[in-house]
């Protein structure tokens, strides 16, 4: 087996904030993604969470980030495409993307989304149990990302300023080829192949090929690959949870074992009915998580690594793990960082 070698690193933040006090946490997040780019990551991705303190929008949110930033790819892993209108959401994150000069990289999910039954009525008219909220939906937002003209050739709109053929506005080109689907399941990742989606594979995929998490997900990139348009190769992004404490405090560093302890249990085999399988959290020493890195046989068959920094954490936290990630563990698995980043930051 080859050892892991990375081209691409990006992190996704949760965007935490608290309750009572929204605009700190989301400020900080904002702030984390211009730290991201100072230190050379070539990605920086935030989710999207509904009734939770997280980011609601991740097209307002990284429409916000791209005027704080210049060069970092700007990502959301992933939008729940079931609230979703996929022309009203092509419609915002085309502006989003021309307002960051194409740096959009929009990821998606399908089927039934969180929270449904307390919200599905607030977001839809009409019985929303009867919608197709599966993969028609993004497919039809992608259809709206393409840009086709509206109507027959001759039909034109006319507005104060103009008369014109109706397309959605603005249009930005080459978008549409920079959708991920985020694909756990083994009909899921054949799907977002036949799309011609990239594919977004974390922490998190479904036991129905097999009850191990490393069997379960390269199978997922076989299925992948062996589907994907060869003239279109699709990019296969591997998210991992990675708490390094090289630069920690000692009071922080049993914080951060605890915290991996939570979750360990979770990782013995397939939880639920759903069968869902967790990759254990990767934490430790540089020395520890590169020992780790290297022997993943998931990682070496992708060039993009993606740090999924745990929820709750405080940006302090979250600046130490990037710095930690990027000083002392990236170049060891061959990544180097941007050419333009704003010089060696100190250690937080």
């Amino acid at each position: 087996m080859s050892a892991p070698r990375i081209s691409t690193l990006a992190f996704l933040t949760p965007g935490n904030y608290l309750d009572d006090d929204p605009y700190t946490g989301l400020e900080d997040t904002l702030r984390l993604f211009e730290y991201g780019e100072r230190l050379g990551f070539d990605g920086a991705w935030v989710r999207q969470r509904h009734l939770e303190h997280g980011v609601g929008s991740a097209a307002v949110f990284l429409a916000a980030a791209a005027q704080r930033t210049s060069r970092v790819e700007l990502g959301a892993a992933v939008i729940p495409i079931g609230y979703e209108s996929p022309f009203r959401l092509a419609e915002d994150l085309s502006l989003a993307d021309v307002l960051s000069r194409g740096r959009l990289q929009p990821g998606f999910s399908a089927g039934t989304p969180p929270h449904a039954e307390l919200i599905g009525d607030l977001v839809f008219d009409g019985d929303w149990r009867t919608f197709d909220l599966s993969y028609g939906r993004v497919a039809r937002l992608l259809e709206n990302l393409r840009g086709d003209y509206l109507g027959g050739p001759g039909t034109v709109i006319q507005s104060p300023g103009n008369t014109q053929r109706p397309r959605l506005q603005p249009h930005s080109p080459g978008l549409a080829d920079r959708v991920w689907y985020g694909g756990g399941s083994t009909r899921s990742v054949r799907w977002a192949a036949g799309s011609g989606l990239n594919l977004l594979s974390g922490n998190i995929v479904f036991a129905d090929s097999s009850a191990d998490f490393t069997t379960a997900q390269l199978g997922l990139i076989g299925e992948y690959r062996e589907r994907i348009d060869p003239a279109r190769p699709g990019r296969v992004a591997i998210g991992r949870v990675i708490v390094p404490f090289d630069s920690a405090d000692r009071a922080t560093r049993e914080r951060y074992r605890a915290y991996a302890a939570s979750r360990h249990e979770r990782t013995r085999g397939p939880q639920g009915e759903r069968r869902v399988l967790f990759a254990p959290d990767v934490v430790g020493t540089a020395e520890q998580i590169l020992e780790q890195l290297r022997a993943d046989p998931v990682l070496a068959q992708t060039g993009e690594l993606r740090l999924e920094l745990p929820y709750e954490f405080h940006r302090a936290d979250y600046e130490q793990i990037l710095y930690d990630a990027v000083e002392l563990i990236a170049p060891g698995l061959g990544w180097k960082p941007a050419p333009d980043r704003g010089g060696r930051p100190p250690a937080p």
